[in-house]
C-alpha cells in the first residue's frame, strides 16, 4: 500500500497493478499503522486524556487482536470522540473501482457493479481515491432505526427502471453499513438499537456478511464494527442482546478523570475561553475549583450516578465564568477581569441542564441543590487552603481568639457585607475590606495580585458560611454575609398548621 500511497496519478487497474499494490483489510492496515506508531513512541491519541494507563491500551490491545469492540461508559466520557479518532490509524488514500457503492478493491471486487466492471474493462477499470475521511461512518441508535437504514433493502424502484428481477442482486439499494465497506463503522448507544434490528447485526459481526431479505448473495464485508453504550443498568429504554454482545470481542470501560488536575486539563482542552475583545483571566485555583463542583456532583446522594455527570458540566461552566468576567470587563472597565466566588451563581444553568436528580432532590429542587454542589467545592476548597474552622480554640467561637475571631465577632455587632459581581473592583475589594482582619488574612494564605487576594477573602466568608459561622442570602446577583444567630431569629415565623402554634 505504501507503493501506492505514493502513486496518486494512478487511475487505472493495470496502472495499480504495476505500482505494486497488494490488498489487505481494514483490520490489518489498521493494525499495521499501530505497530508503526507505536514503534515511533508517538502519542497514540491526541486529544484524548485521562485514559493512557487505562482505556487507550484496552483499546490497542483490541485493534492489535483484529478486535470488533465496545466502549461501555457514563455520559461524557469521550466515548465517540475516541472512536472517530480511529480514523487517524487508516492508510491516507486507498484505491476503490470508481463508482463503485461498496469501495470494492480493484483487486478483490465484492459487488456484482465491481466485477462487471472489470469484466467490461479489465485492466483499463477506472481507479479513484478514497481519503480516510470518507472510511468512517456511524450512527447514533434510536428506536427508529430500520434494517433498511443499516443493511439495506430491495428497490423495486431501481428493478423497474433498470428492468431488473428481484432475482437479480443489482436491485438491492444498500444501507449505511455496506456503503461503508472497507471502513471503520460506529453505532452509538446501542442498547437504544431495537432487538430485532440487533440481530441483523449478527451475520456481519461473525460471518462477515451481508444478508438482506433472505437474498440468496451473501456479500462478504471489509469492516472493523465498534460501539458505545451506557451500562445497561442506567438505560432502561433498551438493553443489548446476549448473542450479539458475545460477538463484540471486546468490551472496554471508560471512566470519569481521576481527580481535578487532570479533569481542568479536560476542561481547557475543550472549552471557548480565548475571546476577542475584554481581557480576563481565570486563574488554575479557579479552574479547579469549577472542576470540584462536578466532583461533588458524582458523589452527592442527591444525584442520579447512574446517569452520570458528564465532563460537558465543567465544559459550559468555564464558559460561563469567562463570559461572566467579559460582561463585568466590559460593564466596568476592569481590564483584566478576575473571577469572584459570586460569579459563580451565573454557572448553575451549566450545571442545572446537565445534572440528573434522585427523587429527594428533585423535591429539594434542582437549582437548590446545585447551590449547595456549588457550595461543596467552595468549602473543599477552603478547607484544603485555609486553618481549620470548628475542630479547636480559635476557630471562630464564642470567647474565640483563633484566626476567624475578629471576623465573626464583627459580623456578630450587627455589621454586613454585600458582594455583587456587578461591582468595580475597587468597590468590590472595599466592601471586603470592610471586615477587620479579613484581607491580612487571605494575604497570609494567597501572595498573589490584590484580585487574588480579594477572592481568598471571599473563600473565607464562604467557608465560614458553609462551617455554620455565618449566614449568607442569595439576592439576585447579590450575595450578603450576615451573623448567623441573629440572621436565624429574624427570619419570619411560620404556622405548624391551622390554628397551630407559631414556630421558627
Amino acid at each position: 500500500m505504501a507503493a501506492a500511497r505514493s502513486h496518486r496519478s494512478v487511475r487505472t487497474l493495470g496502472a495499480l497493478k504495476a505500482a505494486g499494490y497488494r490488498p489487505r483489510s481494514v483490520k490489518i492496515e489498521l493494525r499495521d499503522n499501530l505497530r508503526q506508531r507505536i514503534r515511533a513512541g508517538e502519542r497514540l491519541f491526541p486529544g484524548i486524556v485521562g485514559y493512557d494507563r487505562t482505556v487507550i491500551p484496552g483499546v490497542v490491545n483490541a485493534l492489535l487482536a483484529g478486535h470488533d469492540f465496545i466502549l461501555l461508559g457514563l455520559r461524557g466520557q469521550a466515548k465517540t470522540r475516541l472512536l472517530r479518532s480511529l480514523t487517524g490509524y487508516l492508510d491516507e488514500e486507498v484505491p476503490v473501482l470508481a463508482g463503485t457503492e461498496l469501495n470494492d478493491d480493484p483487486l478483490a471486487p465484492i459487488s456484482t457493479q465491481g466485477r462487471r466492471l472489470i469484466d467490461e474493462h479489465g485492466d483499463d477499470a477506472p481507479v479513484e481515491w478514497l481519503p480516510r475521511e470518507a472510511r468512517y461512518n456511524e450512527k447514533l441508535a434510536t428506536p427508529d432505526v430500520s434494517i433498511a437504514d443499516l443493511l439495506g433493502d430491495i428497490d423495486p424502484i431501481k428493478a423497474a427502471t433498470r428492468k431488473l428481477t428481484f432475482a437479480d442482486p443489482e436491485v438491492i439499494h444498500f444501507g449505511i453499513v455496506p456503503r461503508t465497506n472497507r471502513g471503520i463503522f460506529a453505532i452509538n448507544e446501542l442498547p437504544d438499537l431495537a432487538p430485532r434490528i440487533q440481530v441483523g447485526l449478527l451475520n456481519i459481526l461473525e460471518e462477515r456478511d451481508l444478508q438482506i431479505r433472505g437474498f440468496p448473495v451473501r456479500i462478504p464485508l471489509d469492516l472493523l464494527l465498534v460501539f458505545s453504550a451506557n451500562p445497561e443498568d442506567y438505560t432502561n429504554r433498551g438493553t443489548i442482546i446476549t448473542p450479539l454482545k458475545d460477538r463484540i470481542s471486546s468490551q472496554i470501560l471508560t471512566h470519569y478523570p481521576a481527580d481535578a488536575e487532570m479533569a481542568a486539563e479536560i476542561t481547557a482542552q475543550e472549552a471557548w475561553t480565548e475571546r476577542d475583545g475584554a481581557e480576563v483571566v481565570v486563574p488554575r485555583d479557579v479552574r479547579l475549583l469549577i472542576e470540584e463542583i462536578s466532583i461533588a456532583a458524582r458523589d452527592s446522594d442527591l444525584v442520579d450516578q447512574t446517569s452520570g455527570v458528564s465532563a460537558r458540566v465543567a465544559i459550559a461552566a468555564l464558559e460561563l465564568l469567562v463570559s461572566n468576567l467579559e460582561r463585568r470587563a466590559l460593564a466596568t472597565g476592569d481590564s483584566p477581569a478576575h473571577p469572584r466566588l459570586v460569579d459563580l451563581h451565573m454557572l448553575l444553568p451549566a450545571i442545572t441542564g446537565k445534572v440528573e436528580m434522585v427523587y429527594e432532590g428533585e423535591q429539594q429542587g434542582v437549582e437548590v441543590v446545585a447551590r449547595q454542589l456549588v457550595g461543596q467545592a467552595v468549602r473543599e476548597v477552603f478547607d484544603r487552603r485555609f486553618p481549620e474552622v470548628g475542630k479547636e480554640v480559635g476557630s471562630g467561637g464564642e470567647d474565640d481568639t483563633g484566626p476567624y475571631a475578629g471576623i465573626v465577632a464583627w459580623f456578630a455587632a450587627g455589621n454586613q457585607v454585600e458582594l455583587s459581581d456587578e461591582q468595580p473592583f475597587a468597590d468590590y475589594e472595599a466592601e471586603l475590606a470592610k471586615v477587620p482582619g479579613l484581607l491580612e488574612l487571605a494575604g497570609s494564605v494567597e501572595s498573589g495580585p490584590p484580585e487574588a487576594r480579594a477572592l481568598a477573602a471571599e473563600t473565607i466568608l464562604e467557608g465560614l458560611h458553609q462551617h455554620l459561622k455565618l449566614s449568607r442570602q442569595d439576592l439576585d446577583s447579590r450575595i450578603s454575609y450576615k451573623e448567623m444567630v441573629k440572621f436565624q431569629l429574624l427570619k419570619p415565623k411560620r404556622r405548624s398548621g391551622r390554628g397551630g402554634p407559631e414556630v421558627n
